[in-house]
């Protein structure tokens, strides 16, 4: 079995992640240096990809088993040609707007005929809640902030986390005021693997998780809200608040925004599976693979990553999540790479997408 084949059991048609939910700050320090370099991205939105051209890079690679990831991204670089930063924060939904439909037919001139009817059969759902919203993802989140959530906290609780305060002040208010009966009550039911298996995710993606998610969502709210600053980060605001407020992903940055604009003619967007790069005879030297591994067996790990390794340039990093899966180098390819600790510990400290247990940085010899 390979990773192309894992799309036999999880369904690629739709949009799973409208917007990406990994750390781009988190994602480019840990790439490190990369100026006039090759670079691999698990597309996912897009976000990330676009996000890998601010280390100057030669070209990016963006790839996906996944039509409708690889058209999340491709209606980003329309909108970024096509709009002015704040239109293009209107048109994701990280902030609202009453102008949705035209900055939409805007960028949708510039798609091709297949792109623009991908996007049209959605247009609801975008002018509702913007192209970050269109997502299963963000739709399950959705459910959360409308309907459970002000069964457990009022909006003056939910506002007063994005509030700055000292990490002793943070602490108490998790504590006293956000952990009460109610969310325990609704953390075990709405983040179980089942139902986030059903409606926010793929329930193939659990095959290979054991234990509660339940349990390591509750653990990692506690990084985000204790440990780092709710009001600085961009997917706990989401979440609770339906945009981004004050925050944003690193991609979509007002500071960021003509450098990636400037840089798009740099990516290299392909459908297909990981394997495919072996056989482009591609060489890379640094690699988002999000969290591709999670969704595999160890065998089937195993194979990938030997694949990857031979995509790979002396010196390569490879960059990846875990969120309830153990995956670091395979023992079959463990002599061809060496753990860069000092930028798994700083990346793990600073993660802002909560979600996940582990950040894995490797460097091949």
């Amino acid at each position: 079995m390979t990773a192309a084949q894992i799309a036999g059991r999880a369904k690629f048609d739709a949009i799973r992640y409208a917007q990406l939910w990994e750390d781009g700050d988190v994602l480019i320090a840990a790439l490190g240096p990369q100026q006039g370099k090759t670079l691999v991205s698990i597309c996912s939105a897009g976000d990330n990809a676009l996000s890998m051209l601010l280390l100057d890079p030669a070209k990016v690679v963006a790839i996906d088993l996944s039509p409708a990831q690889i058209a999340c991204l491709d209606i980003r670089v329309a909108a970024y040609r096509a709009l002015d930063h704040r239109s293009f924060l209107e048109l994701m939904g990280s902030r609202p707007s009453r102008r949705r439909g035209e900055l939409l037919d805007r960028v949708l001139q510039s798609l091709d005929p297949s792109g623009r009817g991908f996007w049209t059969a959605r247009r609801t759902t975008v002018l509702a809640h913007g192209l970050g919203g269109a997502g299963k993802f963000e739709h399950y989140f959705r459910i959360l902030k409308r309907y459970l959530l002000p069964l457990v906290h009022s909006q003056a609780t939910i506002d007063d986390v994005f509030i700055s305060k000292p990490r002793a002040e943070r602490a108490r208010f998790l504590a006293t005021r956000w952990n009460n009966r109610r969310w325990r009550w609704l953390l075990r039911l709405f983040f179980s693997n089942t139902v986030m298996g059903r409606l926010g995710r793929d329930p193939a993606f659990f095959d290979h998780v054991q234990g509660s998610l339940a349990d390591h969502v509750a653990g990692r709210l506690e990084h985000a809200v204790v440990e780092l600053d709710p009001a600085a980060n961009p997917y706990l605001h989401w979440i609770l608040k339906g945009d981004h407020g004050e925050a944003l992903p690193l991609a979509w940055r007002e500071e960021h925004y003509t450098t990636i604009r400037d840089r798009l003619d740099r990516l290299d967007i392909r459908s297909g599976a990981l394997e495919t790069l072996v056989e482009s005879g591609i060489r890379a030297d640094g690699f988002n693979l999000s969290d591709i591994f999670e969704y595999m067996s160890e065998d089937v790990f195993a194979g990938v990553y030997g694949s990857i390794l031979a995509a790979t340039n002396p010196g390569a990093r490879l960059v990846y999540w875990n969120m309830m899966v153990p995956r670091r180098v395979p023992a079959a390819h463990a002599r061809r790479v060496r753990r860069l600790d000092a930028e798994i510990a700083r990346g793990k400290a600073a993660d802002k997408a909560f979600f996940y247990s582990d950040f894995v940085v490797e460097q091949v010899l």
